[in-house]
């Protein structure tokens, strides 16, 4: 067959090459993108923490500044007592802990033959610890293991100064030139815009400022209860550790009050170990008091926040950014709960619809 019946092959189309050169460009810029999305995570969920710590100083500060103390002064002051307190309270703790560490792993073999006895004594077993205190030399290397591994985990904070002086830092500037930062936010918005932004932005502020404030209210009578029961019964470092209980139990979401209770369970173990099972029992039956008759009167006037939706916007923010998410995930659900009852339209519900029987009045909205 001859060659010059075949086919003439077809040419590139003309815009080929130019549409494979933009894929390959829009494929680098989105890698690229992607790799510094990743890479400034961590810088993002610092300028989270440090605009969340400014609106809590907010209101502080802007107190201050009505009494004629200029906005940076004040500023400066807040943040110099509340380090002050973060560091005083981190060290008091710290120490603590390794202290009684230390204490139970030197009284662990008597502790358990007291508690074997004594459960002997109340239900007629025969449980033994023999093995155990024979080999106190394992029991106790375990304790001492435990132990370093306490001064691992202070390392380890220690290593996140660098991370909390640049919280501290963008958190001071966000608070010290607050009026100017919503200043300039506003001026990116169209005018018809800006009443909403600047309510939403007024909103926040009271709502964190709020939250802080039932924490910090709830957190003062947990130290005061605590602090009185652990001198009734006879527990070192009474205030030391209802100043734990009390911060603990109330800015660690969900899990707080288990661990706030832990701490001083260790040290009662020290003491007696029936005063361990005491404090067991005050920590349980005063939580169930902070649930049904103090929280209720206290967040009613502050951050009025449905046990359910709190619970679910903590789940939500921890499942989002971890401790941080769960932390700020309140007074985030409290805003926009606020916001969505400013501006969403509600209507009353027909008789014939409501099936609460309570009055119109009485309806919960």
């Amino acid at each position: 067959m001859s060659k010059s019946n075949d086919p003439a092959p077809t040419p590139m189309p003309a815009w080929l090459p130019r549409a494979v050169a933009v894929a390959l460009v829009l494929t680098a810029v989105f890698e690229m993108t992607v790799w510094a999305a990743r890479q400034l995570v961590g810088l993002g969920v610092l300028l989270l923490v440090s605009f969340f710590l400014s609106m809590v100083t907010e209101p502080a500060v802007s107190r201050l500044q009505a009494r004629g103390m200029g906005r940076a002064a004040a500023t400066l002051l807040v943040f110099a007592v509340t380090v002050a307190s973060l560091a005083g309270f981190a060290a008091a703790v710290l120490t603590l802990l390794i202290d009684q560490t230390a204490e139970v792993s030197r009284r662990l073999p008597t502790l358990l033959t007291t508690l074997a006895e004594r459960i002997n004594d109340a239900f007629g077993t025969t449980l033994t610890t023999d093995r155990l205190t024979d080999d106190t030399g394992t029991v106790e290397t375990y304790a001492r293991q435990a132990a370093d591994h306490l001064w691992g985990l202070s390392t380890t904070v220690v290593g996140g100064v660098f991370d909390l002086l640049t919280v501290a830092l963008f958190a001071y500037y966000f608070t010290a030139d607050g009026p100017r930062l919503r200043r300039v936010a506003l001026s990116l918005l169209p005018p018809q815009r800006q009443p909403a932004a600047h309510r939403a932005w007024t909103v926040a502020l009271a709502k964190t400022g709020s939250y802080m404030y039932s924490r910090a209210l709830l957190a003062l009578f947990s130290t005061l209860a605590h602090a009185v029961a652990f001198m009734v019964l006879g527990i070192p470092y009474p205030v030391a550790l209802g100043i734990w209980v009390g911060v603990v139990s109330q800015f660690v979401p969900t899990v707080g009050t288990y661990v706030a209770a832990a701490l001083p369970t260790l040290v009662a173990l020290t003491v007696e170990p029936m005063d361990a099972l005491w404090v067991i029992v005050f920590a349980t039956a005063y939580q169930q008091v902070e649930n049904y008759a103090l929280q209720p009167r206290i967040t009613a006037r502050t951050v009025d926040v449905h046990p359910a939706v709190a619970f679910g916007s903590v789940l939500a923010g921890a499942a989002l950014l971890g401790a941080v998410g769960a932390v700020i995930a309140i007074p985030t659900a409290a805003t926009l709960q606020a916001l969505a009852k400013a501006y969403l339209p509600r209507y009353k519900v027909a008789p014939a619809l409501d099936s609460t029987g309570n009055p119109p009045e009485d309806r919960p909205m």
